[in-house]
């Protein structure tokens, strides 16, 4: 479909989703000090402003240079609006202390009612928490609309990169139909148990780099109810037989499977033990038996589904995948 060579995104990166904004700064510290270069940040996380003192930090006291740095952020689904997008990014540059993203991701394909900054920031998924049964509120904005606006950003230098999360091959067909600028990275949920092989294979087709979020499977999804005990993709009996023959981890090996499959990752923890471990899947390799053993777990088993979530939580049904 396309020559375009992708967007040569650090493969190993680390997330910031579910990080507590007083353990944040340290959390980004410890990370680049750890080797990390590759920082996955959000709106919608609540911690931009911690994730930008640790960022400051790091770079004041020298252990790396900006541009040794590659920082994605995400518009939340309140901003799709064009008037609102460029609002959006000039809060995440100020709490991140940026002049510029690498890369800006439409968060999700759902545009929301427009929640001013005053009101509450981060907006969140409800319109109005303290009604008496909070609701999501639609906003009658075009996916097309919010890109146009997307690409002015990048015009005016303010992030060299754009992309989406969460796309299904449909919206991303048609979002290279339409776009001036078309993306450089697609952002989705992948990992053995929702391996996304067709879907990432389309991206490649268009020349995008594809970054798997949560590649570790369920943990993150457990302590909010999205996620069953037995579903862990680390306590998967193949799992565990290929890291005792490897030496490894089980969260190495999972890591390993998807830096392999040529997929970036974002992984987060606090622990810097726990970080230099997940940076050394790097350092070694799984033979083809083992590849296939581990892409054969596949179950489709999607774990960040607003189909489910949203209507579980937020009383709206509002899927985006079949």
């Amino acid at each position: 479909m396309t020559t375009r060579t992708p967007v040569p995104i650090p493969p190993l990166g680390f997330g910031l989703w579910k990080l507590a904004p007083e353990a944040c700064a340290d959390a980004v510290y410890e990370a680049i000090k750890a080797g990390y270069r590759h920082f996955d940040a959000a709106c919608d996380y609540g911690n931009e402003a911690a994730v930008g003192e640790g960022l400051a930090r790091a770079l004041g006291d020298g252990l790396c240079r900006r541009e040794d740095l590659w920082i994605t952020s995400k518009l939340w689904n309140t901003y799709h609006d064009p008037e609102h997008v460029p609002l959006a990014l000039e809060r995440t540059l100020a709490d991140l202390r940026l002049e510029t993203l690498d890369l800006y991701l439409i968060h999700f394909p759902i545009a929301l009612a427009y929640v001013p900054f005053e009101t509450r920031y981060p907006p969140e998924w409800v319109f109005d928490p303290e009604a008496p049964e909070p609701a999501m509120v639609r906003a009658p904005v075009s996916l097309q609309a919010t890109w146009a606006a997307m690409e002015t950003l990048q015009a005016a230098g303010k992030v060299r990169h754009l992309g989406v999360a969460n796309y299904n091959s449909g919206l991303l067909h048609d979002l290279m139909a339409y776009a001036q600028r078309p993306p450089s990275v697609l952002q989705i949920e992948a990992h053995p148990y929702l391996t996304q092989d067709r879907l990432i294979r389309l991206a490649k087709n268009y020349g995008l780099a594809v970054t798997a979020f949560s590649p570790l499977g369920a943990g993150s999804y457990l302590e909010l109810g999205m996620a069953e005990a037995g579903e862990q993709v680390l306590e998967d009996p193949v799992v565990l037989a290929i890291a005792e023959r490897h030496g490894r981890t089980p969260a190495q090996v999972v890591l390993r499977w998807a830096l392999q499959r040529g997929t970036s990752v974002v992984v987060k923890s606090t622990s810097p033990a726990r970080m230099a471990e997940n940076l050394a899947a790097r350092d070694f390799t799984l033979d083809e038996d083992a590849m296939a053993a581990l892409s054969g777990l596949n179950r489709n088993r999607r774990f960040n589904d607003p189909g489910a979530f949203c209507e579980e939580a937020f009383g709206t049904f509002h899927p985006i995948y079949d």
